[in-house]
């Protein structure tokens, strides 16, 4: 079974075909380790994620990437090393499962308000007015009389198209779409984020401007409300494919034929593909999404076999890491949904 990986959030590394060394690492980590007292022989790590596929060389560069980003530590000067997770990684991971597994648990309340975005950078980025409000190249001649493709022409919309880009990606990060042009729209009322964040990009850009408001729509459902920013029908797609993908292996955990040997990647991959939904599901309220709407049976899905495969996933990476690390069985856990839809750790004596 092959794993999905999906684009994640701010820092991660980038997805990529096929299994990606230093993400499932980094998912491994945030599934089944919870204390940076943990002490993880990098031959351990390579025997977790031989699991998958993944090559000697491979694993040993996902160490290292993983600690160039923080999220573990060397320990010690051993050979072979050892690593631990950061307490800043701790606390991430546990904020993401609890992101991850409770997301879709609850219908948002909603208020009917909007915090929306507009803001204009010239292609110059000399405050030329008029120019790139929309983030799309200008044709015609520039000052110089030279075309599009003249140098001078090619130099102004390089400087205007970084801040732009910058202001693209900080808006898409923090949950908003594009429902015109430069007109940004996410659902809520905290502003507080993406104002700092055009701040940080914008002030220092010459003729740059934005504004940031709170806003309701007239026509909320009809075609020119906020809906129409999103690719629901895309969304709705991703939803059956997670269902249609993880179905049969549905079955066979209810029937029994998963045994420890198949419980880590499986359920690994599970949360591989769940994962990216809370990304990039806007999470609409119910009267703004078609019907029927695929989330809560793909969440269904999900919860029912992360649950059921989560001790012997656990098992099965204590199997792994123990020839290699001894103490294997006191620190590795394994995360489930609780009652009220958050992350609890079960298992473990670390």
């Amino acid at each position: 079974m092959s794993v999905h990986v999906p684009p994640d959030d701010a820092g991660a590394p980038r997805a990529q075909a096929g299994p990606n060394p230093q993400h499932l690492l980094a998912t491994l980590l945030g599934e089944y380790l919870d204390s940076s007292e943990a002490g993880l022989p990098s031959t351990a790590v390579v025997a977790m994620l031989g699991e998958f596929g993944i090559s000697e060389s491979s694993a040993r560069a996902a160490l290292s990437r993983l600690t160039k980003r923080g999220l573990i530590a060397v320990r010690g000067s051993g050979r072979p090393p050892v690593y631990h997770l950061t307490p800043q990684a701790i606390a991430r991971h546990r904020s993401r499962m609890d992101h991850f597994l409770g997301f879709g648990a609850h219908p948002p309340r909603w208020t009917g308000d909007w915090v929306t975005v507009s803001f204009s950078i010239p292609q110059s980025g000399q405050g030329q007015s008029g120019q790139g409000q929309s983030g799309q190249g200008q044709s015609g001649q520039g000052p110089s009389g030279q075309g599009p493709s003249g140098q001078a022409q090619s130099g102004q919309a390089q400087s205007g198209q970084a801040p732009r880009h910058a202001v693209r990606k900080a808006l898409g990060s923090l949950g908003f779409a594009r429902l015109y042009d430069s007109v940004w729209i996410r659902p809520g009322s905290d502003a507080g984020p993406v104002t700092q964040a055009l701040h940080d990009i914008l002030d220092d850009v010459d003729g740059g401007r934005w504004s940031v408001m709170h806003t309701r729509f007239d026509e909320e459902t009809g075609p020119h409300g906020p809906a129409a920013a999103y690719d629901l029908a895309g969304l709705a797609a991703a939803y059956e494919a997670f269902i249609a993908q993880y179905s049969d292996l549905r079955v066979a955990v209810r029937d029994g034929q998963i045994d420890a040997s198949r419980a880590l990647v499986a359920r690994t991959s599970v949360m591989d593909s769940w994962r990216r939904f809370p990304d990039i599901d806007p999470n609409l309220p119910e009267h703004l999404l078609p019907a029927p709407w695929p989330r809560q049976a793909a969440r269904d899905l999900m919860l029912e076999i992360h649950s059921a495969l989560g001790s012997l996933a656990e098992a099965r990476l204590i199997q792994v890491a123990t020839p290699y690390w001894p103490d294997a069985a006191s620190w590795v856990t394994h995360f489930h949904a609780s009652e009220n839809f958050v992350s609890a750790r079960a298992g473990g004596d670390g």
